[in-house]
């Protein structure tokens, strides 16, 4: 459920009657929790609570009923419930039918309201019981979902009542006018409208069923009348009380779609609400959905918290502005310099939606415009920052509608904050030009036609080796403004992506490589950027997801960037994306800053393992997002660092006749000797992480015709020389002619080997690595030493390492890809004395009786995130903590620094043995055989 269907179920339940003995069931049902769940606590089954009539659902909420008037009583017993505690419940609610009282026990937020009036005060605090992440501006204030859940009820309202409506043609005319009746809204609440609830009171006297939509397009008439021309255009007195609006809002099509009895309440309702209260931002995000028949099942799931779209918007160029404000202190002609330049700055979203970083960035600026306004007593108080400095491209033309309104909500409320009601009443109307959003495919317009570069003026001589000025000395109308391009842009990986927006990336990347459609969607966006920047003063700042820094999209995307002298000043390393839909853990991104030229400054921000903030300037940022040198990491035929040989597994080509199963096995009836003689264990990727038993036939050239005596095997060897005879591939057919062998046999095959899988999970901290006895065929969908030493294992298996490849490997949909040429033969490693070994030995071993401690524990058992035994863990701590000491003396903070030291190793590895790439040559491959 999202947040909007639970506020309207919970509106149900506080409108029927109080019954106690099923609210506390019925709530909990408001929530989205199941039919199966709800019965288990009726029957006290699963109801662990300990609190005369309570329910207590583990992890979620302990809730009581409470006597007429012992409300506050109730939920202090509820507190001091020790089943509250043992049951880790998240909140606690007590209510008499007359009022209710809560608490969030981990913040110690509380809230109280009558019974009535839950749903308005209370829901938002509780939407983490839908398992819906919540940001304070919801929790506090949550109008936006309650006029969401309105409106998206007229929307749907009007489209049954009006079914013409629905085709493509007509869906634009419908979106504007609901941009149109939300402006209304916002008008009569702020007192754009004279008087109050204007347009809301309007309707109740002059409406009806039948003629609402008469009445509406009246009033809209009337709002694209100028007051010298109503006379002659006969504008009804009852509308003529409204004022002139302009600003393109009204013109064009003024129809209207006839309203039903239930869609003239749902306008009246949404009319009820105080629109005053609106926050722009995030009101767009959940407005823009109810447009979208794919979207609106996520009402509102998609609004990006400020603090995240401030990870993006402060670095670019906000945090440069506060400190030009802390440094000239009260000095009225640098403050007068700085003012002049923010009245020029450009911020350009080119993928905007409804506007959310406009939005943010707008209030912003204006909050630092308003002390600077504070520092110098100016009396003239009016905004120099324009909205028609703020430019957007978005695919979706209500989006694009939402964009504009949220502009003009957000410039009228910072000017009552500023300058008053009354004067930011007096400028609003008629509106002028509002953020400059362009409907249409961002990666198919050209920037340069959306936000045109000015020309530039050159800077004035200002001393004898003619200096570039410093920025708070410089007069701002006379040099090309600032561009800055900011934004959250659709990811999709290249296997994701749709016929249309592989045709986008072809238009992007078409003339430029040949190895583009594996790129992320995103990635176009940051070429679009590096294009946009020849031609202008801009620097951008997106957010993408971490794979185009990894693996082989660096070497498809990033030298054509670098080579055009983009590069990055500011990143966000990895973190969770997340947003407000239900059990939604989120995406893991990045903030990538670009600039063209050389950045006075560059920075990284990093996540400490304990979840601190990390920022550190740096001289170099490279493509992987590292502080180190423009690298890229080189496929090698060998193990740079001198540690042991990894190799490929076997490739059978047999068409799945030389493997089988227990149960395979089992119908082959072999005599044991034939089973010990010619029948192995077959170890890939999915038998090693699961635990799965599969077996093999492994026959050497010379036992080819003693194992053919068997008419089991002998059927086996014929369905491989079938297969590869009738196989299109050189090799292949030349293998029929030995259908008893692997066609790539990497091993002997009475080696002992540590096997290690091609692909695993993301969500381990640790890559799988398992040793299995001598006589063990590895098959090719993993990587094995053979007959190795154990020490290796330690270096897989360490946090160091899982880092490097995540790095440089980069991975299969979200799965980790391992490579031995790119992963395990480039991985830096110090050169490692007898006792190094020796440690690291004892380490792995530590590491594999911990795992023997629970047989028959899987490795995915094992490592699974939520139930790693602890013993494990510990195992594992210790042999990270051993291998760490010996790369720096103590162990890494966090993943950053582990990624710092391994790519100044690697340069200093590569330089050594003259194989060293700078990022700007082409790089011919990346995966291993």
């Amino acid at each position: 459920m999202n947040a909007v269907e639970i506020e309207e179920e919970l509106l149900k339940l506080t409108g029927e009657p109080f019954e106690a003995a099923h609210f506390p069931f019925q709530f909990l049902l408001a929530f989205g929790h199941k039919d199966t769940t709800i019965r288990k606590l009726r029957s006290g089954n699963t109801n662990a609570s300990d609190v005369p009539g309570g329910v207590l659902l583990r992890n979620h909420i302990h809730l009581a009923i409470a006597n007429p008037g012992n409300v506050s009583a109730k939920l202090q017993e509820l507190k001091a419930s020790p089943k509250t505690i043992s049951a880790k419940a998240k909140f606690v609610l007590a209510t008499d039918g007359v009022m209710v009282e809560m608490e969030d026990l981990a913040s110690g937020d509380t809230k109280a309201s009558s019974y009535t009036e839950m749903a308005a005060q209370c829901f938002g605090m509780l939407l983490p019981l839908a398992g819906i992440t919540t940001v304070r501006e919801i929790q506090n204030n949550p109008i936006d979902i309650r006029a969401t859940g309105r409106l998206n009820r007229l929307y749907l309202e009007l489209l049954k009542e009006n079914p013409e409506w629905e085709k493509a043609e007509r869906r634009h005319d419908l979106n504007q006018f609901m941009s149109r009746l939300i402006f209304c809204l916002f008008a009569e609440d702020t007192g754009i409208f004279y008087g109050e609830q204007t347009f809301t009171a309007t309707l109740t006297q002059m409406s009806n069923a039948e003629n609402t939509h008469e009445v509406i397009g009246e009033l809209f008439r009337a709002m694209d009348t100028k007051p010298d021309e109503r006379l002659v255009k006969k504008i009804k007195s009852w509308a003529d009380v409204f004022p002139f609006v302009n600003g393109g809002l009204f013109d064009g099509n003024r129809e209207v779609p006839r309203f039903s009895k239930m869609a003239r309440a749902y306008l009246l309702q949404a009319g009820s609400l105080d629109w005053k209260l609106i926050n722009p931002d995030i009101f767009g995000s959940m407005i823009q959905a109810v447009a979208d028949d794919d979207e609106r099942g996520e009402l509102g799931m998609h609004y990006t918290s400020v603090p995240n779209i401030l990870k993006v918007l402060n670095p670019l160029f906000l945090d440069d502005l506060r400190e030009q404000l802390a440094q000239v202190g009260d000095n009225g002609r640098k403050l007068l310099n700085l003012r002049r330049r923010m009245a020029n700055i450009r911020v350009f979203d080119p993928a905007c939606g409804s506007g959310n970083f406009l939005v943010i960035a707008y209030i912003q600026m204006r909050e630092i415009e308003a002390e600077i306004i504070r520092r110098r007593r100016d009396d003239e108080k009016k905004s120099w920052i324009k909205l028609a400095n703020f430019y957007g491209i978005e695919i979706k033309d209500f989006a694009v509608e939402i964009a504009r309104l949220a502009l003009l909500i957000a410039e009228f409320q910072c000017d009552v904050r500023m300058i008053g009601q009354q004067e930011a009443r007096s400028l609003v109307l008629p509106l002028k030009k509002t953020g400059q959003i362009t409907c249409g495919n961002a990666l198919r317009l050209d920037w340069l036609q959306v936000c045109p570069p000015a020309k530039p003026v050159e800077h004035q001589r200002k001393d004898l080796f003619d200096d570039v000025p410093e920025q708070l000395e410089v007069d701002f109308d006379a040099i090309e403004p600032e561009t800055f391009i900011c934004g959250n842009p659709p990811y999709k990986g290249g296997t994701e992506q749709s016929r249309m927006q592989k045709s986008d990336m072809e238009i992007v990347f078409g003339g430029r490589s040949s190895s583009w459609k594996s790129l992320d969607y995103v990635a176009g966006w940051f070429q679009k950027f590096a294009d946009y920047a020849g031609y202008s003063l801009a620097s951008c700042s997106f957010v993408s997801t971490n794979s185009i820094c990894q693996g082989e999209q660096v070497s498809r995307l990033w030298p054509g960037l670098l080579t055009k002298g983009i590069q990055i000043f500011f990143a966000h390393d990895s973190f969770r994306w997340a947003n407000l839909a239900s059990h939604n853990a989120g995406v893991t991104v990045v903030v990538i800053g670009l600039k063209c030229g050389a950045p006075r400054q560059r920075k990284i921000v990093s996540l400490g393992e304990d979840g601190s903030v990390i920022s550190r300037e740096v001289t170099n940022i490279n493509c992987y997002l590292v502080p180190a040198a423009n690298v890229i990491v080189q496929p090698s035929s060998t193990v740079l660092s001198g540690c042991s040989h990894m190799d490929n597994g076997n490739k059978p080509a047999d068409g799945g006749f030389l493997s089988f199963d227990s149960d395979e096995l089992r119908e082959m009836n072999l005599s044991r000797l034939l089973a010990r003689s010619f029948v192995r264990p077959f170890m890939g990727s999915k038998e090693v992480i699961d635990g799965l038993s599969r077996y093999c036939l492994w026959v050497s050239d010379s036992e080819a015709l003693s194992a053919s005596e068997n008419l089991a095997i002998k059927t086996r060897f014929m369905g491989v020389a079938r297969m590869r005879a009738a196989s299109d591939k050189a090799l292949t057919k030349i293998g029929a002619a030995t259908p008893h062998s692997f066609q790539q046999i990497r091993q002997r095959g009475d080696e002992a080997a540590l096997i290690v899988p091609r692909h695993s999970s993301e969500s381990r901290r640790y890559l799988p690595i398992a040793l299995h006895s001598a006589g063990t065929i590895v098959s090719d969908s993993a990587f094995a030493f053979y007959d190795a030493q154990i020490w290796n294992m330690a270096l897989i298996a360490s946090r160091i390492h899982l880092v490097w490849i995540a790095t440089v490997c980069g991975k299969l949909e979200t799965r980790y890809r391992y490579s031995n040429t790119l992963g395990w033969n480039t991985f830096p490693v110090p050169t490692l004395t007898e006792k190094n070994k020796a440690d690291l030995t004892r380490c792995a071993e530590d590491i594999l009786l911990a795992r023997e401690a629970h047989w028959p524990a899987t490795i995915a058992d094992l490592y699974d995130p939520d139930a790693m035994p602890e013993d494990l863990k510990a195992a594992h701590d210790r042999s990270d903590e051993t291998l760490e000491r010996i790369y720096i003396g103590r162990r890494f903070r966090n993943d950053t620094e582990r990624l710092e030291k391994l790519f100044d190793m690697y340069t200093k590895m590569t330089a050594d043995k003259g194989t060293a790439t700078s990022i700007a040559k082409k790089k011919k491959g990346t995966k291993g055989l």
